[in-house]
């Protein structure tokens, strides 16, 4: 995909790899990006720091009347959406012992019925124009794991799941999708005072963080190659690889590589 002159939309466009994502859509030329995120005042800020060719709007991404009302909003305003990034997402740092159903219920809603949501509300548009395009922001837990969040871990492997089932289901009828998998970016998810102290948290960190930036450079070589795994972190290929090949292998050293964080020591895997 060539970004110039498309209309895109980034949910969880007030910060971090959404406002990052938008801010190198309008460089590239696209001619409307919509941020939309809960957090709307902060979707509007984001979009006013990046020109005309942005603009926020608050919007709940795991309601699906939202989402579709969004959709039809842009497409009456801006015109067919090109591209619609399916970002937001959440972290819980809960595990399965924890009585705590709201986490689940809000991982799931956020990291996988919003993907529901945005699919939902464009398919009709796309394939009737016979083209569209959906990009997935899962995670590289959704392919390998997240220590010390199993709603996160679970979620984000329903997510890789849903965008493989779009690509094969619509991708004969002009219908592209991306799956993002980023490992640790820094961004309030990982560095913001909910994280800290994190399992999870720990994880990424010890295994190299990079800039939102760097995730949105290479959003936009996937797109121009249609790649459906989208991987930041080059790593977590290899990581894939070697979880395919020896899956008991790899959960053993996951299991050493979590006994040493918990130590303190981040040695292993």
């Amino acid at each position: 995909m060539n970004l110039k002159g498309r209309v895109v939309v980034v949910t969880g466009g007030a910060g971090g790899i959404g406002s990052a994502m938008g801010r190198r859509f309008v460089a590239e030329g696209a001619t409307r990006v919509v941020l939309a995120d809960l957090d709307g005042a902060g979707a509007e800020r984001e979009a006013a720091s990046m020109g005309p060719a942005a603009r926020g709007v608050a919007c709940d991404a795991s309601e699906a009347a939202a989402v579709t009302a969004l959709v039809r909003e842009i497409e009456s305003r801006e015109g067919p959406i090109d591209l619609f990034c399916a970002n937001a997402g959440v972290s819980t740092g809960v595990g399965v012992e924890e009585d705590d159903p709201e986490a689940w219920l809000r991982a799931w809603r956020v990291n996988v019925m919003s993907v529901v949501a945005a699919a939902r509300a464009c398919l009709p548009h796309w394939l009737d124009r016979g083209e569209g395009y959906l990009l997935v922001t899962a995670s590289a837990a959704g392919l390998l794991t997240t220590l010390g969040d199993a709603p996160y871990a679970a979620t984000k492997h329903a997510a890789v799941g849903l965008a493989e089932w779009l690509s094969i289901a619509y991708g004969d009828r002009g219908v592209k999708v991306s799956c993002l998998c980023p490992q640790g970016v820094r961004t309030n998810m990982v560095f913001g005072a909910q994280a800290e102290g994190h399992l999870g948290t720990k994880q990424v960190r010890v295994l190299g963080v990079i800039e939102p930036e760097e995730v949105a450079d290479c959003v936009v070589k996937g797109l121009a190659d249609e790649r459906f795994l989208i991987l930041p972190h080059p790593q977590v290929r290899d990581y894939f690889r070697k979880k395919a090949e020896d899956h008991d292998r790899w959960i053993k050293g996951m299991r050493k590589f979590q006994a040493s964080l918990m130590k303190g020591t981040g040695e292993g895997s």
